[in-house]
């Protein structure tokens, strides 16, 4: 019986690994109308029904019962690290980071989040601004939703997570939230913030991070990012 000789086809380079399809914009932005509706419903149940606006008042105040010579000075280094000079020392290395790893897109969008969020806390500040009930001697400035340090900190905890190498992201994701957890428990101990403040601060950041990644996805849909060669 005569052997058949099987002859395998060669392989093209490149050939055989495929684009990976880009995940779709709609569910980031589903994300981001959900965060729209809860933004809306923490700001009306704190300035809007009595019994939430004095439980956001008692809270505070059962949180600055934890403060101690100990723990002030590590918190306000902690918050400091915030302020606009070096948020933006942040910002940058956070841009050049995606750019080291080419990766424009990422960069954009981090750029766009750490821009766009903390600009608009503050200019929701004024506008929202209501009258906070006041428990024990913790009083609190009427124009103080969102909190800026609380929109900061999870603007920052969110992009790092974005830019971070795909191995190390769970990793990051971790010292993220430990980060923002400690922070926002931070402003309440320290008395900067209402509770709702704070937790309107993270719904702001993680707003602007949904619709920059529903537009980094919808950019990946019309223009593929190009493939490097196997």
């Amino acid at each position: 019986m005569a052997e058949q000789a099987v002859i395998a086809r060669p392989r093209r380079l490149g050939a055989s690994s495929t684009a990976p399809v880009p995940g779709s914009p709609l569910r980031a932005l589903g994300a981001a109308g959900l965060l729209v509706l809860a933004l809306a419903a923490v700001w009306a149940l704190a300035e809007l029904v009595p019994v939430v606006h004095l439980r956001d008042a008692i809270v505070l105040s059962e949180f600055t019962t934890l403060n101690r010579p100990g723990i002030a000075s590590p918190l306000e280094f902690l918050l400091h690290l915030l302020d606009p000079p070096l948020f933006i020392l942040w910002a940058i290395a956070l841009i050049a980071l995606a750019l080291a790893g080419e990766r424009p897109r990422s960069a954009a969008a981090v750029a766009s989040v750490l821009a766009l969020a903390p600009l608009t806390s503050e200019h929701l500040k004024p506008r929202v601004a209501h009258q906070h009930d006041s428990v024990g001697y913790v009083s609190i400035n009427a124009a103080s939703w969102p909190s800026g340090h609380a929109t900061a900190a999870m603007a920052l905890a969110l992009c790092a997570v974005l830019v971070a190498p795909r191995r190390l992201r769970p990793l990051v994701a971790v010292v993220a939230g430990v980060y923002v957890l400690v922070t926002s428990v931070g402003l309440l101990i320290l008395a900067w913030h209402m509770p709702s403040d704070v937790i309107g601060g993270i719904l702001i950041a993680s707003l602007w991070m949904a619709l920059a990644v529903a537009a980094l996805r919808a950019s990946e849909r019309a223009f593929p990012p190009k493939q490097p060669r196997s």
